[in-house]
Formats: structure tokens, C-alpha cells, sequence
């Protein structure tokens, strides 16, 4: 059995982790907090979609020039924002019906408000600033060429599957089979920890998957089902969510790596 020393330096060390990951999670947090305090604030005639892309453009200026977030980071979350806003512009469709955006905004493009694009960015933050503040190593990781050929696939079958069947029950094997021998390595206080990638992947997606039930109790937006009452997300939602994580993941680390191998760039 563990001495008590033993299990005061683990609950410590757990503490510190919390604190390391709610760093990382600043730009997520923060936005999640806008949509909560958005609901309160008294905006006048400024819609709240407007208020909540605003800010969250705010927030962006502040944490880089606080230098919070490198200007790299901020690349990174800005091409999250048009990946997620395009796949926004097509789930939203009325011929697709996937979810929508009841309120009114002029910061609209078609049928998604431009802050939705930054629900996405804030999964790209998180693993950038994770990345970072985790110093993550990874050992037995796979060709990066294989990488981005499974992130092209999950992409397009978030567009595809509406027209034909859903390959996810294809995709989601396919991510543990590439990533079986993966390992992340990182440091909280001084000791070296690691897991197994894929089980980060499904702790990621569970969390993302509670940050969405937060969203849309909140208003941030609607799946057909909560329209006229707020319910739970589907479960089902996790999958999708897993399968973002590996798409925001594999684009981090590609950069990252791209990064490293051009040094001057």
C-alpha cells in the first residue's frame, strides 16, 4: 500500500495537472464562457452571435499578445477555423438539416454565424497549447504520410456520408490500428508520464462531447431534437468528436513536424 507521502506527492501532482490543463484550455474555456455570460449580459440591440465573434477575435488579440498563444498557434487555430466553418456551411444546409443557428447575426456567411468557425479552433488551440505546456514526445509514431492520407478520409466522409454509407465504423478501427503502437510521453511536474495515444483520443472526445451538451443547454446551437426543449447529445456524438480530435491532432502534429523539418520557414 502506497505511504501516505506517497499519496500526498500523486494528489499533487494530479493538482498540477489540472492546473496544466486548464492552461491549455484558456482559449476553449474562455469561449465557453462568453457563451455562457452571453446569455445574461444585456447586448441591446447587438446580437448575440455578433457579441460571441467579437469577443472571440478579442480574445485571440489578448492571449497572443500576452504571448499566451505563439503566432504559430495562432495559424493553426485560424485554419481550424475554415475547416470547421466549412464543414459548418454544410451540415447547416437546409437540404442536410444536421443542426442550425436559430439567432439572428451580421457576422453570418449562408446559414453559419462566423464565431461558430471558433468551436473548432478551440479543439486546435487545446492540442497546440497541450502539446506545448505537456512538452508531449510520442514514440512508435506512425508515417506521417499515412496520417494525413486517414485525416483527408475522415474529412471527407464528415461531407460524404449523407449521400453514401458512413464509413466511420471503417475509420474509427483504422485510427487504432494506425496509432496501436502509440505512445505520448509528457511531464507534469518532473517525472516523465505516458498512455497510450488512442485512449487520449477517446478521453479528448468524451470532454469535447460534455462541452457540447454545455453549448447547446446554452443556445451556442441547436440539433433538430432540442428545438423546442433542451435534451442530452446523443452518444452517438462521441464518434464524430473522436474522429474531429484525430483530424485536429494529425494537423497539429504534421505542422509541428513541418515545422521542425523547416526551421527557417
Amino acid at each position: 500500500m502506497p505511504s501516505l507521502a506517497t499519496l500526498r506527492a500523486w494528489a499533487w501532482e494530479f493538482f498540477v495537472f489540472g492546473i496544466k490543463q486548464a492552461r491549455a484550455c484558456i482559449f476553449a474555456g474562455s469561449f465557453f464562457f462568453l457563451l455562457f455570460i452571453s446569455k445574461h449580459l444585456p447586448l441591446g440591440d447587438l446580437p448575440r452571435y455578433d457579441f460571441l465573434f467579437v469577443a472571440a477575435v478579442l480574445l485571440q488579440v489578448v492571449l497572443y499578445l500576452t504571448k499566451v498563444e505563439t503566432w504559430d498557434e495562432v495559424k493553426t487555430i485560424f485554419l481550424f477555423h475554415i475547416l470547421g466553418f466549412a464543414l459548418e456551411s454544410f451540415k447547416t444546409h437546409p437540404s442536410v438539416g444536421s443542426w442550425s443557428y436559430p439567432e439572428p447575426g451580421f457576422f453570418t456567411i449562408g446559414t453559419v454565424p462566423l464565431f461558430a468557425g471558433f468551436m473548432y479552433a478551440a479543439v486546435g488551440s487545446y492540442l497546440a497549447q497541450s502539446w506545448r505546456v505537456m512538452k508531449n514526445e510520442f514514440e512508435e509514431f506512425p508515417p506521417y504520410s499515412w496520417t494525413l492520407v486517414l485525416c483527408v478520409a475522415i474529412y471527407a466522409n464528415f461531407f460524404a456520408n449523407h449521400f453514401v454509407p458512413d464509413l466511420r465504423l471503417v475509420l474509427i478501427p483504422a485510427v487504432f490500428l494506425l496509432f496501436a503502437r502509440t505512445t505520448v510521453y509528457f511531464t507534469v511536474i518532473q517525472e516523465r508520464r505516458s498512455m497510450p495515444l488512442p485512449l487520449a483520443f477517446c478521453l479528448i472526445a468524451f470532454f469535447i462531447w460534455v462541452a457540447e451538451n454545455i453549448s447547446t443547454f446554452y443556445g451556442a446551437w441547436q440539433y433538430p431534437d432540442q428545438v423546442h426543449v433542451w435534451n442530452v447529445v446523443s452518444t452517438g456524438k462521441i464518434t464524430s468528436w473522436f474522429l474531429l480530435v484525430i483530424i485536429s491532432f494529425i494537423i497539429v502534429a504534421y505542422l509541428k513536424h513541418y515545422k521542425s523539418s523547416h526551421p527557417q520557414q
